[in-house]
């Protein structure tokens, strides 16, 4: 969906809070109508910050078609708002069948210390990447009969890629997402062939509650500038309670970690690096805590920032001495 590729899976932030009230359940949430109330956008960051309530607020279906280094698969794309629940659907109409479903709220940029307030706007990502992308306005183009203004999106540094948008310049729903490497090449294009009638939700869209951290027993030594973990639930049933799954990202990348015991594993992939379609993915097989742990990490970003990510992972002290207690008694249990 064009809402959670530009949308960084969802995650916003707030700063002046506009438009936003308390909902039913007390709540946060934001009246969809104002965006029909404000003036046209100047700057890219105003762009920007409309394309992401853009993407949240309208309603509408839409044929769309994703080129890749697995090739080129089309789409029917489908954003629906419910009780201010959103729905989006992607259904791929060549190739395998395959469905993608996906309803929430708009996001929260970081988990919730007890008693602390996390804002949720797009208007807080636009903030959280000043200082790490370069945004500028380019031309305008016609894309799915509709005219748009390109917006650049450049790294300040190496360690994440770039992004080329089209904004419909009625709507700012972004029409076509161009994705560039760390030299500038094209990874990804992801384009509207046709959208058809969008149109304003006339209500409200509600935000995340907050969320407090799960206690992990690692430290990253190192992620990229800005890069932060999201407050998301990871379970999965595709993966055993052995798994911890999390997320980190500075509102455009994104990239999971994953960590589990190697004994047990359901699969063990081979140490180094692997190509997942525009993503890679980074695995070591690490001693960590007293036992030896696969380490997974994943993203469209540099292959080396996942290494480094991967490399840098460390037991707490604490967890790793916990461990070993529990290790030592179970080996006292089994000894004659």
């Amino acid at each position: 969906m064009a809402a959670s590729l530009l949308a960084g899976a969802g995650l916003v932030l707030t700063v002046d809070a506009p438009a936003l009230a308390a909902d039913a359940e007390g709540g946060d949430r934001f009246d969809c109508r104002e965006l029909a109330e404000r003036e046209a956008p100047e700057t890219a960051l105003d762009w920007f910050e409309r394309s992401l309530w853009a993407s949240h607020c309208y309603v509408f279906q839409a044929r769309a078609v994703r080129i890749g280094y697995d090739g080129i698969r089309t789409l029917a794309l489908s954003h629906h708002i419910e009780d201010g629940i959103e729905r989006e659907m992607a259904s791929f109409l060549d190739g395998p069948p395959l469905v993608f479903e996906r309803r929430g709220r708009i996001g929260r940029l970081s988990w919730a210390e007890p008693g602390s307030e996390v804002p949720a706007s797009p208007s807080g990502i636009a903030a959280h990447l000043d200082g790490l992308y370069r945004l500028q306005l380019g031309g305008e183009e016609r894309i799915a009969s509709r005219r748009t203004v390109r917006l650049d999106i450049d790294p300040l540094d190496s360690f994440r890629f770039g992004h080329r948008l089209w904004l419909d310049t009625t709507t700012a729903l972004p029409l076509k997402q161009v994705l560039l490497d760390e030299a500038g090449r094209v990874v990804e294009t992801f384009q509207f062939t046709e959208l058809d009638r969008p149109r304003l939700h006339e209500g409200h869209v509600v935000l995340d509650q907050y969320r407090e951290a799960p206690s992990d027993p690692w430290d990253i030594g190192w992620l990229p500038e800005g890069f932060v973990p999201q407050p998301v639930d990871t379970r999965s049933s595709r993966h055993a309670d052995t798994v911890d799954h999390r997320l980190y990202s500075d509102g455009l990348s994104t990239l999971s970690l994953f960590v589990e015991p190697i004994d047990g594993a359901d699969e063990l992939l081979a140490p180094g690096m692997h190509r997942l379609g525009v993503s890679h993915a980074a695995v070591r097989h690490r001693e960590l805590g007293g036992q030896p742990r696969q380490v997974v990490v994943m993203g469209e970003l540099p292959p080396r920032v996942l290494l480094r990510v991967a490399d840098t992972l460390e037991w707490r002290a604490e967890e790793a001495a916990a461990s070993a207690e529990i290790q030592g008694g179970a080996v006292a249990e089994e000894g004659p």
